[in-house]
Protein backbone atom coordinates (compact mmCIF):
# COMPACT_ATOMS: atom_id res chain seq x y z
CA UNK A 1 0.00 0.00 0.00
CA UNK A 2 1.65 3.20 -1.21
CA UNK A 3 -0.09 5.25 1.49
CA UNK A 4 2.02 3.60 4.19
CA UNK A 5 5.32 3.86 2.33
CA UNK A 6 7.52 6.89 2.72
CA UNK A 7 10.92 8.01 1.52
CA UNK A 8 12.82 6.58 4.50
CA UNK A 9 10.33 4.28 6.19
CA UNK A 10 7.34 2.01 5.85
CA UNK A 11 4.47 1.57 8.24
CA UNK A 12 3.59 -2.11 8.26
CA UNK A 13 1.48 -4.61 10.15
CA UNK A 14 3.01 -6.36 13.13
CA UNK A 15 4.49 -9.77 12.33
CA UNK A 16 5.42 -12.70 14.61
CA UNK A 17 9.07 -11.83 13.92
CA UNK A 18 8.53 -8.55 15.81
CA UNK A 19 8.22 -10.35 19.16
CA UNK A 20 11.73 -9.45 20.39
CA UNK A 21 11.33 -5.81 19.38
CA UNK A 22 7.92 -5.59 21.02
CA UNK A 23 9.27 -7.26 24.17
CA UNK A 24 12.14 -4.76 24.35
CA UNK A 25 9.86 -1.73 23.88
CA UNK A 26 6.98 -2.83 26.11
CA UNK A 27 9.34 -3.69 28.97
CA UNK A 28 11.39 -0.49 28.82
CA UNK A 29 10.30 1.49 31.88
CA UNK A 30 11.05 4.85 30.24
CA UNK A 31 7.94 4.29 28.06
CA UNK A 32 5.60 3.10 30.81
CA UNK A 33 4.26 6.55 31.65
CA UNK A 34 2.98 7.18 28.13
CA UNK A 35 1.73 3.63 27.60
CA UNK A 36 0.03 3.43 31.02
CA UNK A 37 1.95 0.24 31.75
CA UNK A 38 2.61 -0.75 35.35
CA UNK A 39 4.23 -4.16 35.01
CA UNK A 40 6.41 -5.98 32.48
CA UNK A 41 4.90 -8.11 29.74
CA UNK A 42 5.96 -11.73 29.31
CA UNK A 43 6.91 -13.10 25.89
CA UNK A 44 3.90 -15.42 26.23
CA UNK A 45 1.45 -12.52 26.62
CA UNK A 46 3.06 -10.59 23.77
CA UNK A 47 2.95 -13.68 21.56
CA UNK A 48 -0.80 -13.94 22.22
CA UNK A 49 -1.15 -10.25 21.31
CA UNK A 50 0.71 -10.90 18.04
CA UNK A 51 -1.60 -13.81 17.25
CA UNK A 52 -4.56 -11.41 17.38
CA UNK A 53 -2.85 -8.47 15.66
CA UNK A 54 -4.50 -9.41 12.36
CA UNK A 55 -7.94 -8.43 13.66
CA UNK A 56 -9.64 -5.52 11.94
CA UNK A 57 -9.49 -1.99 13.41
CA UNK A 58 -13.29 -1.91 13.35
CA UNK A 59 -13.32 -4.91 15.68
CA UNK A 60 -10.46 -4.06 18.05
CA UNK A 61 -10.80 -0.25 17.91
CA UNK A 62 -7.04 0.06 17.59
CA UNK A 63 -4.26 -0.37 15.04
CA UNK A 64 -0.57 -0.74 15.79
CA UNK A 65 1.91 -0.43 12.96
CA UNK A 66 5.65 -1.04 13.00
CA UNK A 67 7.80 1.82 11.75
CA UNK A 68 10.46 0.17 9.60
CA UNK A 69 13.56 1.73 8.02
CA UNK A 70 13.29 1.11 4.25
CA UNK A 71 17.05 0.75 3.82
CA UNK A 72 17.92 -1.93 6.37
CA UNK A 73 14.41 -3.19 7.24
CA UNK A 74 14.99 -2.57 10.99
CA UNK A 75 12.13 -1.78 13.30
CA UNK A 76 12.66 1.75 14.60
CA UNK A 77 9.38 2.24 16.44
CA UNK A 78 5.63 1.87 16.52
CA UNK A 79 2.70 4.11 15.74
CA UNK A 80 -0.82 3.49 16.98
CA UNK A 81 -4.36 4.51 16.36
CA UNK A 82 -6.35 3.89 19.54
CA UNK A 83 -9.88 4.56 20.78
CA UNK A 84 -10.95 4.29 17.15
CA UNK A 85 -14.54 5.51 16.91
CA UNK A 86 -16.04 5.06 13.44
CA UNK A 87 -19.37 6.59 14.51
CA UNK A 88 -17.73 9.92 15.32
CA UNK A 89 -14.87 9.39 12.84
CA UNK A 90 -12.01 9.95 15.28
CA UNK A 91 -9.05 8.18 16.85
CA UNK A 92 -6.15 8.87 19.16
CA UNK A 93 -2.56 8.73 17.94
CA UNK A 94 0.44 7.42 19.82
CA UNK A 95 3.99 7.16 18.52
CA UNK A 96 7.10 5.66 19.99
CA UNK A 97 10.60 5.65 18.49
CA UNK A 98 13.28 3.42 20.00
CA UNK A 99 15.86 5.71 21.69
CA UNK A 100 18.63 4.51 19.34
CA UNK A 101 16.68 5.80 16.32
CA UNK A 102 15.42 9.10 17.71
CA UNK A 103 16.28 12.48 16.16
CA UNK A 104 16.48 11.05 12.63
CA UNK A 105 13.11 12.24 11.31
CA UNK A 106 11.36 8.88 11.62
CA UNK A 107 8.60 10.20 13.90
CA UNK A 108 7.76 13.09 11.57
CA UNK A 109 7.59 10.90 8.48
CA UNK A 110 5.61 8.19 10.27
CA UNK A 111 3.08 10.71 11.60
CA UNK A 112 2.62 12.23 8.13
CA UNK A 113 1.94 8.80 6.65
CA UNK A 114 -0.48 7.89 9.43
CA UNK A 115 -2.42 11.16 9.11
CA UNK A 116 -2.80 10.60 5.38
CA UNK A 117 -3.91 6.99 5.93
CA UNK A 118 -6.40 7.92 8.67
CA UNK A 119 -8.02 10.70 6.67
CA UNK A 120 -7.88 9.02 3.24
CA UNK A 121 -8.53 5.34 3.92
CA UNK A 122 -10.30 5.28 7.26
CA UNK A 123 -12.27 8.42 6.42
CA UNK A 124 -11.64 9.91 9.85
CA UNK A 125 -12.65 13.48 10.58
CA UNK A 126 -10.21 14.04 13.43
CA UNK A 127 -7.18 12.71 15.25
CA UNK A 128 -6.05 13.58 18.75
CA UNK A 129 -2.98 13.11 20.93
CA UNK A 130 -2.43 13.29 24.68
CA UNK A 131 1.00 14.66 25.64
CA UNK A 132 2.54 15.67 28.97
CA UNK A 133 3.95 19.21 29.10
CA UNK A 134 7.49 17.91 29.71
CA UNK A 135 7.50 15.95 26.43
CA UNK A 136 8.79 18.86 24.37
CA UNK A 137 9.79 16.72 21.37
CA UNK A 138 6.30 15.23 21.02
CA UNK A 139 4.63 18.61 21.42
CA UNK A 140 6.85 20.03 18.68
CA UNK A 141 6.21 17.02 16.43
CA UNK A 142 2.43 17.25 16.68
CA UNK A 143 2.38 21.05 16.35
CA UNK A 144 4.50 20.79 13.17
CA UNK A 145 1.79 18.50 11.82
CA UNK A 146 -0.88 21.14 12.55
CA UNK A 147 -2.32 19.59 15.70
CA UNK A 148 -3.80 22.32 17.88
CA UNK A 149 -3.63 22.46 21.66
CA UNK A 150 -7.25 22.44 22.77
CA UNK A 151 -7.04 21.86 26.49
CA UNK A 152 -5.18 20.72 29.56
CA UNK A 153 -6.26 17.85 31.76
CA UNK A 154 -5.02 18.91 35.21
CA UNK A 155 -3.28 16.36 37.46
CA UNK A 156 -4.19 13.67 34.93
CA UNK A 157 -1.30 11.23 35.37
CA UNK A 158 0.32 10.01 38.56
CA UNK A 159 4.00 9.46 37.78
CA UNK A 160 6.64 8.67 40.37
CA UNK A 161 4.42 9.95 43.17
CA UNK A 162 3.60 13.28 41.49
CA UNK A 163 0.67 14.34 39.38
CA UNK A 164 1.28 15.61 35.86
CA UNK A 165 -0.97 17.51 33.52
CA UNK A 166 -1.76 16.15 30.09
CA UNK A 167 -2.29 18.38 27.06
CA UNK A 168 -4.92 17.40 24.51
CA UNK A 169 -4.01 18.12 20.87
CA UNK A 170 -6.43 17.78 17.99
CA UNK A 171 -6.20 17.72 14.20
CA UNK A 172 -9.42 18.16 12.26
CA UNK A 173 -9.53 17.18 8.58
CA UNK A 174 -10.15 20.19 6.37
Amino acid sequence: MKTLKGKNLNLRAIEPEDLNFLHTIENNEIFWEVSHTQAPFSRYVLKQYLENAHLDIYETKQLRLIIEDVFDKKQVGMIDLFDFNPQHQRAGVGILIHPYFQNRGFAAEALSLLINYAFSYLNLHQLYANITPDNIKSISLFEKHNFTKIGIKKDWLLSKGKYKDEILFQLIKV
